[in-house]
């Protein structure tokens, strides 16, 4: 079974006469660990925004378990809630991601716009911290943490909402060695527990021991 499917997707900025890509199709099943690959400006940060809800092809139909996603779609609130909890998107600059105060904060931010009790909430926070092993990070300020573990931090903010589809673009960007590791064995849990994962690398031993298959664009 399909989690999305891109059936003949093409995009061009409104500004922009050159499509960003043209016909693209993709089938990902539950499950899959994608690995996509392809130079920049061929249009992987542009296919993100779509998966994501916040841009919307030119041509063709972008369906996410079995609806088609469209600007009218989302215009619905209750619909759009639904939608962008569903999928987690973490950026390759995590500095985009993190605007709290405080790292609890941060990652209870998503959990709190479910509208999640404050316990509920909590659990989720301590769950989260504990499994990127940032507790003791609770009370710093995100903007005063190391590249590593704002990292670890925008990662924990996106799982906190639990979602079926998770978006990493570069992840390994400006890691040391045991952040990697440590990262890699997390995305190793995550698909064994059956999740989808879409990931942008050009890392030979993330797409060896993750990818059950490549996509170039």
């Amino acid at each position: 079974m399909n989690l999305l499917e891109l059936q003949g997707i093409s995009f061009t900025y409104p500004d922009e006469e050159e499509p960003v890509f043209t016909g693209l199709s993709l089938e990902v099943p539950v499950g899959q660990s994608l690995i996509l690959r392809g130079d920049n400006g061929s249009g992987k940060t542009t296919l993100f925004r779509i998966l994501n809800g916040l841009s919307f092809p030119t041509a063709g139909k972008y369906i996410f378990q079995g609806t088609e996603i469209t600007e009218k779609y989302l215009r619905d609130n209750g619909q759009a809630k639904k939608f962008h909890q569903r999928i987690g998107y973490l950026f390759q600059n995590p500095d985009i991601m993190l605007f709290n105060g405080k790292v609890y904060d941060e990652i209870a931010f998503g959990p709190r716009q479910m509208g999640l009790s404050e316990e509920e909430v909590a659990k989720r926070v301590e769950d989260c911290m504990e499994l990127f092993h940032i507790t003791h990070l609770a009370d710093k300020a995100p903007y005063h943490l190391s590249g590593g573990q704002k990292k670890r931090v925008a990662l924990a903010s996106v799982i906190a909402l639990n979602p079926q589809l998770l978006i990493l673009d570069e992840p390994f960007a400006g890691l040391d060695g045991k952040s990697k590791e440590d990262l890699m064995t997390f995305l190793q849990q995550w698909k064994a527990a059956g999740k989808t994962q879409i990931i942008a690398t050009h890392d030979e031993e993330l797409t060896k021991r993750l990818g059950d298959a490549v996509y170039t664009m």
